[in-house]
């Protein structure tokens, strides 16, 4: 297979379109067609699916995966030979919380290589894997514990969620020394929460009706309308330490949603993603419930 035809496959579905590939590229939008046109016809499969953003279909799946390795294989054989730092692709999947907690002593790290570029995708621990399938992210931060087809597992430790709220909040929804957990308002960082789907588990027994639910899709900003009185949810233990010293929240109970968290990553012999791995492990460490 032509790589060049690879490389443009990826980039259609790296910038979401075949306008957003012509210009990663500088070529026209007819030639980014063309390579495309000319790799399904050696394959005899349809590659993309013209949808805005562009995807790939199942067989465009184990392409843009191929690609990616190449890339990244491409781009550390170049350093080795010139002697020097090559710009070196990493991408990978990572849920919100781990992103504003434990994570970000990696950046550190990547930084100090000097020409490594980092891209995160945002998904949800129970949905980073699909990245990873798709060929989107060549590792990713995940709930799951059994390997995608080609990976390796790495076990990194446990997230810890509190249950919290501001005293107001909660004396609002006391009724006879009781909590009124189906009727205080809570917050959801998304549609793909998973993890605040469960906030009701061993707190109340049985379905409940529609409940006051407010979205708030950023982990900065789910802290703070938690603070503000918005409703309650499942915070970080590491972001709500903070608030609880400060009395601005409370625990509502002692029932904490402990998750474990893994790190799956391409079985390939790539040393930037070696030394990736370390440094993602190195931060759950020192970050994370054993």
């Amino acid at each position: 297979m032509n790589p060049i035809h690879l490389d443009t496959l990826l980039s259609i579905i790296d910038e979401g379109s075949f306008e957003g590939a012509s210009l990663a590229l500088s070529i026209s939008p007819s030639a980014v067609s063309q390579r495309v046109k000319a790799l399904e016809h050696q394959v005899g499969r349809v590659l993309v699916s013209r949808t805005q953003p562009a995807t790939a279909t199942e067989a465009g799946e184990v392409l843009v995966q191929a690609a990616r390795k190449m890339a990244l294989l491409q781009a550390e054989t170049k350093a080795q030979l010139s002697g020097r730092l090559a710009e070196i692709p990493l991408t990978i999947a990572i849920n919100a919380d781990s992103l504003s907690t434990w994570f970000p002593p990696v950046f550190n790290e990547v930084a100090s290589w000097g020409g490594a570029t980092l891209t995160l995708r945002l998904e949800d621990e129970a949905h980073t894997l699909s990245l990873l399938r798709r060929g989107d992210v060549l590792g990713a931060v995940t709930r799951e514990a059994n390997p995608v087809a080609g990976c390796e597992v790495v076990e990194l430790g446990t997230m810890r969620h509190l249950a919290i709220a501001t005293p107001t909040l909660r004396d609002a929804y006391m009724v006879d020394g009781k909590l009124d957990w189906a009727a205080m308002p809570v917050l959801r960082f998304g549609p793909k929460d998973v993890l605040q789907d469960r906030d009701l588990d061993g707190r109340v027994d049985g379905p409940v009706g529609r409940r006051r639910v407010s979205i708030v899709p950023s982990a900065e900003g789910f802290g703070e309308a938690i603070r503000r009185g918005l409703g309650w949810g499942l915070l970080p233990e590491t972001q709500a330490a903070p608030m609880l010293k400060a009395g601005e929240v409370i625990l509502l109970d002692e029932i904490p949603i402990d998750t474990p968290m893994y790190w799956q990553r391409w079985r390939l012999e790539s040393r930037s993603l070696a030394r990736l791995t370390d440094a993602v492990v190195d931060a759950a460490i020192e970050g994370l419930r054993p």
